[in-house]
């Protein structure tokens, strides 16, 4: 790749929204500065899917300038959190040198130097140094895009472990800087993108020490607000709430800013605003403990990939967010339906690539006060089984345990036709196999999907099992479900079964064991 067009640009932020997802947890883990409240990793994923959204909703037709502006317009309206908001300005400075889509080392070089200009009291040893360590590694560079990429990459991943020796409290903490994770991750999703280069998992230093993500959080609010205000009035503004607070981040220009700070009182940061401009959006978030407010009521958020899914779990009560096969629900969907849900609501994600969009949702709806639980269920017959154990007049712990328990008993299969060959764990399977998993690995491949099926229905209850929960999909033989039924009523006459029409498109059968 010579430049970074369009498509690419769209790849690479979709590619770092799920890669961020991915390892929400585990960087919300190593965040102890500037204040212990374990959402770094959340406020990370949270910009970038903004980001990635707005360049998606573009045509396909728009030149790289645009897709550019739209990419950081997106992170800054989106930006969530100090590390948000900085990220965001990072990306208006690749925006700002790459919109004719070749000069990376302009573009890290330029976001480098915006994103310390975005902090009123810069810190060496976390997301500022990853920055500009990539920046000037690639500075004097004489390579291709792809070798400028990749150079930013490992040298982002370097200055990463450095950071415990700039930073006191990461050293006491045994970690590195969240944020900087962070950016390691989108540096090397760029790098994936540019050299065509893709791998499963990017890595997130663990802690070397055990922290208590909300230990060091003392009394006060993060204000953050979106203001619409001249500069003259911006400047006046910072100088304003620096001396009222701290993690002071401004970002933005052409009339409308991002501003977020710590203060001890919410009220003066926001008059404060007001006096500059028109804020909105405004967020507040009390630092110690956030209170439940929110309607009365006990939900359940069902994703289904299925009219005849989706049907089912309307008919348990559940609220049910829509997906096709293998793609994601949108962000807003999901905040939606937790919000219609209730007060205290459990989501069923029902598919493990879904969870990292539920567990955001949930983050944004627990700002408004309301109670959200994500279970880990990682296949439709899981959701199944953690609703029918589902009791609104239970306290809602203990609701969420023991739908969690009944989703952990389930083993869940399906079937799928191979649409190429591929090497697989079961061996090599050629364009139109039957393929059996259980689990997500490949343990069967046939010709026939009756076959495969019943294949699969006897591994998984060989290893004991009541109940056997069957879905038909859109495509699935009229006899598909029978055929399985014939055979477990000849050789495992002790086992119920049910069938439901689920009429899922991509997989003929669903499996689930209990």
């Amino acid at each position: 790749m010579k430049i970074l067009d369009p498509p690419a640009v769209r790849r690479w932020a979709r590619l770092a929204a799920d890669a961020l997802g991915g390892a929400r947890t585990e960087i919300d883990a190593l965040n102890v500065f500037p204040v212990a409240d374990g959402d770094t990793g959340t406020n990370l994923y949270l910009t970038m899917l903004a980001a990635a959204e707005a360049v998606e909703s573009l045509p396909d037709d728009v030149d790289a300038a645009v897709v550019w502006q739209t990419l950081s317009y997106g992170a800054l309206v989106g930006a969530r959190g100090n590390s948000g908001v900085i990220v965001s300005q990072a990306l208006r400075g690749l925006a700002e040198a790459l919109k004719d889509g070749q000069d990376l080392r302009a573009g890290l070089h330029r976001a480098a130097v915006l994103a310390r200009e975005a902090v009123a009291r810069p810190v060496e040893g976390t997301v500022l140094s990853v920055l500009e360590s990539a920046a000037r590694a690639v500075r004097d560079l004489d390579g291709d895009l792809r070798e400028v990429a990749r150079q930013a990459a490992g040298e982002a991943r370097a200055a990463l472990r450095r950071t415990p020796d700039q930073l006191d409290v990461l050293a006491r903490s045994g970690v590195v800087d969240a944020g900087g994770a962070g950016a390691a991750i989108m540096l090397e999703t760029l790098a994936a993108v540019i050299t065509d280069s893709y791998t499963d998992h990017y890595e997130v230093p663990a802690p070397t020490s055990r922290v208590s993500p909300m230990s060091e959080v003392g009394a006060g609010y993060e204000v953050m607000y979106l203001l619409d205000a001249g500069d003259l009035a911006v400047a006046e503004l910072r100088e304003e709430l620096d001396a009222m607070g701290d993690s002071l981040v401004v970002v933005g220009g052409d009339g409308l800013w991002n501003v977020h700070v710590h203060v001890p009182e919410a009220g003066p940061a926001v008059e404060a605003g007001i006096r500059a401009g028109r804020p909105h959006r405004i967020r507040i978030t009390y630092l110690a403990e956030r209170t439940h407010r929110g309607s009365a009521g006990r939900g359940v958020v069902a994703v289904a990939a299925g009219d005849g899914i989706a049907a089912l779990f309307e008919e348990c009560g559940a609220v049910v967010v829509r997906r096709t096969p293998g793609a994601r629900p949108a962000l807003p969907a999901m905040l939606a339906a937790i919000r219609q849900a209730g007060s205290e609501v459990a989501v069923l994600p029902n598919d493990e690539g879904v969870g990292s969009v539920a567990a955001a949702a949930a983050e944004i709806a627990r700002e408004d006060g309301v109670v959200v639980s994500v279970l880990p269920t990682k296949a439709t017959v899981q959701g199944l089984a953690a609703l029918a154990v589902h009791d609104p007049l239970r306290r809602f712990d203990d609701d969420v345990v023991a739908m969690t328990d009944a989703a952990s008993q389930t083993r869940y299969g399906h079937l799928a036709v191979a649409d190429r060959e591929a090497f697989t764990s079961a061996g090599v399977c050629r364009s139109g196999d039957v393929l059996g998993l259980i689990e997500g690995d490949v343990a069967v491949i046939g010709e026939a999907l009756e076959r495969v099926a019943v294949m699969i229905v006897d591994r998984m209850v060989a290893g004991g099992g009541e109940l056997v929960t069957l879905v038909t999909g859109a495509e699935a033989p009229v006899r598909l479900a029978a055929h399985v039924e014939e055979h477990l009523t000849r050789t495992r006459p002790d086992v119920d079964l049910v069938v439901y029409e689920g009429e899922q498109g991509g997989y003929p059968l669903l499996i689930g064991v209990e």
